[in-house]
């Protein structure tokens, strides 16, 4: 059986510094913004994930934010580029602990930029956002590292939010959600249903029906609940003023063999 593990990183004393490009910066809490983090990881724990803690990156701000140094697909590990230079010496760790979990790793090269945040995989269905942060050289590489293992490769436009899953993520029954301000173009994804928060838009499939979400965001909660799921809630706040959300505080592998 495979096993369920999350990649988390904690966050560097540097939080407050870290890059905000679509929003208005506020001040971080770095000590709140840390007893957060262990709440997101204990809540990945209570639902049945082994969180597997990444070297600390102290001298990047953004490193809390995992997600964006891989995708994976399978048990293959598409190590990221990202595309603000700060954050390449992120990557490092990450590999190495990946390595280390058995996993085949290939890589983005220059000219190519990809950040884990404009990925959001559907089953086979692969979306990868073309935008700030990740160029079509990026998007190249993603389309020949993934597609002979058998996954549809699609590029979406994003230029309202930071990454791709900054706008959508997906439920368990493949229904994209989003928030409409912020969505480039919803009629790319086969179903879409919109939300009322923008936060809401975000989730973690932990299994079960049961959806990781912020806590800010209670309207789409109702929503979600009445559509049969369960959400868990948990308080990301001094993240939110990074630009951050659920699904970049950790790198969901479910495809591992132990």
């Amino acid at each position: 059986m495979p096993s369920r593990k999350a990649l988390i990183r904690r966050p560097s004393p540097r939080l407050a510094e870290g890059l905000v490009t679509h929003i208005e910066r506020h001040p971080v809490d770095a000590a709140l913004a840390l007893e957060q983090w262990e709440g997101y990881a204990a809540a990945l724990r209570a639902h049945g994930w082994e969180t597997v803690e990444v070297d600390p990156a102290d001298d990047c701000p953004d490193g809390v934010f995992v997600e964006d140094t891989v995708v994976m697909f399978r048990n293959v590990a598409l190590i990221a580029r990202p595309g603000a230079q700060s954050r390449r010496p992120e990557t490092t760790a990450v590999e190495q602990t990946l390595v280390e979990l058995g996993c085949s790793v290939n890589w983005v090269w220059a000219p190519g930029t990809l950040d884990g945040g404009d990925v959001l995989k559907i089953g086979n269905t692969v979306y990868v956002g073309r935008g700030g942060r990740t160029n079509a050289a990026g998007v190249q590489q993603l389309r020949a590292a993934f597609e002979p293992l058998g996954a549809r490769v699609t590029a979406v436009p994003v230029s309202k939010v930071l990454h791709l899953k900054s706008a959508v993520t997906a439920l368990p029954d493949s229904t994209v959600v989003g928030h409409p301000p912020l969505v480039d173009n919803p009629s790319a994804f086969e179903r879409f249903l919109p939300v009322p928060e923008e936060s809401g838009a975000h989730v973690v499939l932990l299994g079960g029906g049961k959806l990781l979400m912020a806590a800010s965001a209670p309207k789409t909660a109702e929503l979600y609940a009445d559509l049969g799921y369960e959400p868990v809630p948990v308080d990301i706040s001094e993240f939110e003023k990074l630009e951050g959300c659920v699904t970049c505080l950790s790198v969901r592998l479910r495809h591992l063999y132990t």
